[in-house]
């Protein structure tokens, strides 16, 4: 298989990282990364080095570049940019995608697989989503930090079978993948608690603890989370009926001085997934005609820094 992995920042360089280090020559299979400056120029040099919890090693892609264009006809991409960079990737895979390649979107987000087909209406677009925590700790270094590291991703609707070897390859090279059949469930899951997260620390600049036991921060953090539960169910989205108290307990679970990657965004002052976390929220809801007086509250404040 032809495999490029678009964005090698913490997601894309543990996965494609783990998927590169199997998968060298003589493999039946080429893998490639699509990255950008210095961090591009580290991988060529030197290769990716990937630092996890249980070791690490370097992998060395069959190519490393930011025209992806030159890459040949690709079988396999998991895109891995941040989603407010989601079209641009995708309109520079024009030419090297098609019918017979198949596209995993592993952002944040629920409608990544949409915006992706919109841009590439041939290609197979599949759903994911990761529990990783990772990140660039220099050019040509990623570091996993945390998480199970797993990733879950399917059609999103349909058969999987057609789809089995793909969970079979990721598996081979170390990933815990799972292929499954409810892949808009699993998304939505974790965009319940991820969107409401980022911005609840971010609006009231306090970690996961201080949220907690902050009692303003703490309703406004479950409010939100409701919100987003009403318009999942709205959209046919079958959630669990204790899905917002689930979330909840898991957020109890992270350890008190936490910070959200877009909290960190927000205090840098540098570009940040609003519009993908409480900017769609605000926006479905008003499509679905359902009150979202928390996450537009954030929303508005936020986008005022």
């Amino acid at each position: 298989m032809n495999i490029a992995i678009v964005g090698i920042g913490g997601v894309g360089g543990y996965y494609g990282g783990r998927l590169a280090y199997r998968y060298g020559a003589g493999s039946g299979h080429s893998v490639h990364f699509v990255a950008r400056g210095e961090h591009l120029r580290k991988i060529r040099e030197q290769g990716l080095k990937v630092i996890t919890t249980d070791g690490e090693f370097i992998a060395r892609p069959a190519s490393a570049t930011d025209r992806p264009g030159e890459l040949g006809t690709l079988d396999l991409v998991l895109v891995t940019v941040k989603t407010y960079s989601l079209e641009e990737a995708a309109g520079s895979l024009r030419g090297v995608t098609g019918n017979n390649t198949v596209m995993i979107p592993l952002e944040n987000g629920v409608d990544n697989a949409e915006r992706l087909k919109a841009v590439l209406p041939d290609v197979q677009v599949l759903n994911g989503t990761v529990y990783i925590s990772s990140r660039i700790v220099e050019p040509g270094v990623v570091q996993q930090l945390g998480g199970a590291c797993s990733l879950l991703f399917g059609p999103p609707k349909g058969s999987v079978e057609p789809f089995r070897a793909l969970e079979t390859l990721f598996v081979d090279a170390g990933i815990k993948a799972v292929l499954t059949g409810t892949i808009s469930e699993e998304v939505w899951k974790k965009y319940l608690f991820i969107s409401p997260v980022a911005g609840a620390t971010a609006l009231h600049d306090k970690t996961l603890g201080g949220v907690l036991e902050d009692g303003q921060a703490r309703r406004l953090l479950e409010g939100m989370m409701n919100e987003v539960d009403r318009i999942a169910r709205a959209k046919g989205v079958a959630l669990s009926g204790d899905a917002v108290s689930q979330a909840m307990e898991t957020v109890g679970r992270f350890p008190h001085g936490t910070k959200t990657s877009f909290q960190v965004d927000v205090e840098k002052g540098v570009k940040t997934e609003i519009e993908t976390f409480m900017g769609y929220v605000v926006r479905e809801g008003k499509a679905l005609g359902i009150e979202t007086p928390f996450n537009r509250l954030v929303y508005e404040a936020l986008s005022k820094k």
